[in-house]
């Protein structure tokens, strides 16, 4: 399985980092080895002074297809959850200055946080699902999937050209504005709707 990422899908998170609105999904890949255990704590890794969290909806794939068109891309996945795609961004700062590809401030073991619980998609309105990140009892990030810049479903349609999508891939979002410093000792929590979905320690 792959987990496939969009960037700067949220117009504010993008302005927050001062990159400007993309015209089309900014696609990156994160390996398996990146998702971080069951009922396991994230451990901020050495080479890092700054891991910011990024909390995102994600959807799970449920069917192969290639060339996917965006009228039947809801037929490709029927659960989501949320997560947290970990940034190294000192580590990313210091590759984009030099133009170097950035896949290790992302893709490193454990920087992928996936909630063990998914929610059916038909409990919901796709158009406006409302998630949310406490950091030590503080809402740090707020979101809905109506403030994304490319849907669920076009952005199926788009990675799709690029990517077979197989049975059990996982597609993170992207993240709204909001996204800051984790520190040893910290407790994440990460809400849909009302709905508490996870509590991540940080260590």
């Amino acid at each position: 399985m792959k987990v496939i990422c969009i960037g700067r899908n949220y117009l504010k998170h993008a302005e927050e980092l001062n990159n400007q609105k993309p015209e089309e999904p900014v696609i990156f890949l994160k390996p398996d080895s990146s998702i971080l255990p069951r009922n396991q704590a994230f451990i901020i890794p050495p080479f890092s002074n700054q891991v910011h969290y990024e909390v995102e909806l994600v959807y799970k794939i449920d069917k192969v297809g290639k060339y996917i068109s965006k009228k039947f891309a809801h037929k490709y996945y029927s659960t989501f959850t949320i997560g947290i795609d970990f940034t190294a961004r000192d580590l990313q700062a210091k590759l984009k200055e030099k133009s170097l590809p950035w896949e290790i401030s992302k893709g490193f073991d454990g920087s992928c946080f996936v909630s063990k619980t998914w929610l059916n998609k038909t409990d919901f309105n796709l158009n406006e699902i409302h998630f949310s990140l406490l950091q030590n009892d503080k809402i740090v990030q707020q979101g809905s999937s109506s403030e994304m810049i490319f849907s669920i479903d076009e952005i199926i349609a788009y990675v799709s050209q690029f990517y077979t999508l197989k049975i059990g891939d996982l597609i993170f979002t992207g993240t709204p504005s909001g996204v800051g410093p984790v520190q040893i000792n910290d407790e994440l929590e990460g809400y849909v709707e009302k709905e508490k979905l996870f509590n991540l320690k940080i260590k």
